[in-house]
């Protein structure tokens, strides 16, 4: 998969079987090329990844300090510790490793070799 399949907030879309099939357009595709309007789009992370033309919130500067980020990781829930490993994982070792690795994966984050 690409870099597209990669959710702002870290999720691995790759794996998904309905955006596979053509059932779910994914957390991206269709607001970079404009297709669907990102100011509708109800999640913060990604309204602001996208504006900014971030790949995912790895690329901001400000991914340590930022509030949206810091709000979505502090939720319960073990898939928000897994996403914020994978920018994490992200930030130290670049998308082509992490596609290497997530592209093993069942589901939307997985373990890192």
């Amino acid at each position: 998969m690409t870099i597209e399949a990669i959710g702002c907030c870290g999720a691995y879309c790759g794996t998904c079987k309905e955006l596979k099939a053509g059932t779910c357009k994914g957390c991206k595709f269709g607001y970079i090329t404009g297709e669907r309007d990102i100011d509708k789009a109800r999640c913060k992370m990604k309204a602001c990844c996208i504006k900014k033309h971030y790949n995912t919130c790895a690329d901001c500067q400000d991914f340590l300090s930022c509030p949206v980020i810091s709000e979505f990781y502090s939720k319960n829930g073990y898939k928000y510790k897994k996403y914020k490993q994978a920018l994490e994982y992200i930030r130290d070792n670049g998308y082509a490793s992490f596609l290497k690795i997530a592209d093993s994966w069942n589901g939307a984050y997985g373990k890192y070799k």
